[in-house]
This record gives C-alpha cells, sequence and structure tokens, in this order.
C-alpha cells in the first residue's frame, strides 16, 4: 500500500507542467500551441529561447530525481540490505514520473517527451551512466545544435553503457535500459522525420560561434576574390 501511494505521488511530481508555467508566467502563452506543440525542453529551447529551455531542462531533471528520492518515506527500503527490491521500486518511481511529464494530470494529459524527467531518474539511480549520457549529450549538442538529435542518441547510449560498459547485473534495469531507447526512439519519430529531410530546428545556443564561423568564411571568400 505505501509503495502504491508513493508511485502515485511520483506520478503527480512528473505531471508538474514546468514548460507550461514558465511559457504562461514569462510569455502569457501556452508553449503547446507553438513549435512542435510539446511541452518539454526542447520545444522550450525551439520557442523560448536557450534561458528558458535550461530552465525547464532543469526543473524537469529535478522531477525525476525527486520521485526516485520518495522511497525513503519507506523505511524498509532505507536498510542496505534491500538493495534489489529497491532498485526495483526507484524505477518504478521514475518511470511514474516519466509518465506524468508525458501525460500530466494538471495539463490535460498534453505533455512532453520525457526525456529530462528521464535522465534526472537515471542521475539519482546511475550518477556514473548519467554522467556519461550527459557527455553524449553534450558533445553532439556542440557539434550539430540539435537538442532532439542529442536526447536520441543519449538514451541509445544509456543502453548501451548500462548493457556493455558498466555492465549492469540487475537484470530488470538492463531490460529498463533497452525500453527507455526504444520509448526515446519512438517519442521522437517526428524529430528524426525532420532530421531525415533536413528541416528539423537547430537550439539558439552556441549561435555566436557559428556567426564567427560565417563571418570567417565571409573574410576567407574575400581574400580569395582579392586574389
Amino acid at each position: 500500500m505505501d509503495e502504491l501511494l508513493v508511485i502515485l505521488l511520483a506520478y503527480c511530481i512528473g505531471s508538474i507542467p514546468t514548460a507550461l508555467i514558465v511559457s504562461k508566467v514569462f510569455f502569457g502563452i501556452d508553449i503547446r500551441e507553438y513549435g512542435s506543440g510539446n511541452m518539454g525542453a526542447t520545444n522550450t529551447f525551439r520557442v523560448l529561447g536557450s534561458k528558458y529551455g535550461t530552465i525547464v531542462m532543469v526543473v524537469d531533471m529535478l522531477k525525476g530525481m525527486a520521485a526516485v528520492k520518495l522511497f525513503l518515506l519507506i523505511p524498509y527500503y532505507t536498510d542496505p540490505i534491500h538493495s534489489t527490491p529497491l532498485i526495483n521500486l526507484q524505477i518504478g518511481l521514475g518511470l511514474s514520473a516519466v509518465v506524468g511529464h508525458i501525460f500530466p494530470l494538471w495539463a490535460d494529459f498534453k505533455g512532453g517527451k520525457g526525456v529530462a524527467t528521464l535522465f534526472g531518474m537515471v542521475l539519482a539511480i546511475q550518477p556514473y551512466v548519467a554522467l556519461a549520457c550527459v557527455g553524449v549529450f553534450l558533445l553532439v549538442l556542440y557539434t550539430t545544435r540539435f537538442v532532439s538529435l542529442s536526447s536520441i542518441l543519449s538514451g541509445v547510449a544509456f543502453a548501451v553503457f548500462i548493457l556493455y560498459i558498466f555492465d549492469e547485473p540487475q537484470q530488470l534495469y538492463r531490460i529498463f535500459a533497452v525500453s527507455v531507447a526504444l520509448l526515446v526512439l519512438l517519442t521522437h519519430q517526428k524529430n528524426i522525420g525532420r532530421l531525415l529531410k533536413g528541416n528539423e530546428s537547430r537550439a539558439g545556443i552556441l549561435k555566436y560561434r557559428d556567426r564567427r564561423k560565417a563571418r570567417k568564411r565571409e573574410d576567407e571568400g574575400s581574400l580569395d576574390d582579392e586574389d
């Protein structure tokens, strides 16, 4: 009974519509009516810019972390002897938060894709794996400025890290890792389509770097013309 209550509480935490709150408070709009229509960090980056996209991403990550830590409300799971049941409960709590983000109770069940919340969950359970996935995310984001592609590849990398690099012994966690990779691919189908067509929007971050590169190319072109 206690487990069911904390899982429901985790769902409610995941349901907090961060992007919707930010868009209405600071811009007076409903983020779901713009861009891709998703209520997540990727669409917030696209519509509201990097500052507010970062805020939404961080808060959505904290939702996943907070949900996983709800196990502390049940004394049984604070005993190190019960490590396997603890992992099972943490996965259940984290997934409940992710489901809450995708189908938020407080926002007509129309939410985001849950990647940031999922990452927060992994960070709370497996911090080293999460940091490795952050490295993949940032590397792809730096080189491409596609938040969606960064999310997709970091989700796939998560499964690779769990199955092969860190060789996680918990069977349920291995199944979970594969499920995460499939879920990320499933929820990003439209983004994958736009990436393949070449019309996916880039995030507004690193735009100064791109401008410097463009100016450098223009300068080099001018020098070639003079020659």
